[in-house]
Order: C-alpha cells, then structure tokens, then sequence
C-alpha cells in the first residue's frame, strides 16, 4: 500500500568520450525536490563535453512493503535515490526512482541503465520520518553473516 509519496525532478549528465566503442555516456547525477512549475526538460548547461539538464514528472513513492529497504538506504554510509533512465530522441530520460535499496539492487540487476546519486537532505529528512511512523526495526539476534 502507497504511504506516501514526493514529486522530484532528476539532473542528467551527457559525457564526451574519446573511445572506440562511445562518443557519450549518460548519468543520472542529482536530484532535488519538484514543488512544481518546472518544465518537463529544462537545460541546465550545454558544452561540447559535457551537457546538464533537469528532468521533472517523476515521484518517489513509498510503501509499506519496502520498508526494510528505506531503513537499509538510511542506515548506509551514503544513502541514494536510485534513478532508472532509458534513451529517448537522443536523451537519457528517467524513468523510475526509488529510495529503497532493495528496489535499487533490482533496477542494478535489471540489465537496465541504472545510477545511485547522493541523497538530499530534504529526501533524507522525509523517509526517515516516515520510517520513525511506519517501521520497526527487527531485532537482530546473535551474529549476523552475509
């Protein structure tokens, strides 16, 4: 069940290679909070490098069934937004995010292109909140190996 849910919007990288096989590689390399009025694609900076632009329409959603994996991310030493993105017209365009670690080991071993970025405050702040409301932690007994 959906518990919650906060529109973001996702900065995108374009990298100029010097390699046999690519002229460019694609990331996913911020994001930040979407409190509306931003276009759907909006360029950020445009060199023949390196290209940034900003991606709206996107949501993380939490539920109640990916708990564990929000109080995984959180405890990490750098918790991530997991961002999936595919090519469309030429672009990197996201099309999933997600602040479960479990979710992000799943969108990793998908064969789809897939980046962990740094995690906001803001968005930190917010799944902690949620999980101090929804979650309690399992105790853990013993040693634990894996």
């Amino acid at each position: 069940m959906k518990m919650a849910s906060m529109p973001i919007a996702v900065i995108m990288q374009r990298r100029t290679l010097q390699h046999r096989w690519a002229d460019e590689a694609w990331s996913a390399v911020g994001v930040v909070p979407d409190r509306g009025n931003l276009p759907r694609l909006q360029v950020l900076g445009e060199s023949p490098e390196r290209d940034y632009y900003l991606v709206s329409g996107l949501e993380l959603e939490l539920y109640t069934d990916e708990n564990e994996g929000y109080y995984e991310n959180v405890l990490a030493p750098e918790s991530k937004v997991f961002v999936l993105w595919r090519m469309e017209d030429g672009r990197a365009i996201p099309a999933r995010a997600s602040v479960s670690y479990v979710e992000g080991t799943r969108m990793f071993d998908s064969g789809e292109s897939a980046d962990g970025v740094t995690m906001p405050a803001e968005i930190y702040t917010w799944v902690a909140d949620y999980l101090r409301q929804h979650y309690t932690p399992k105790p853990r007994r013993g040693r634990q190996h894996g």
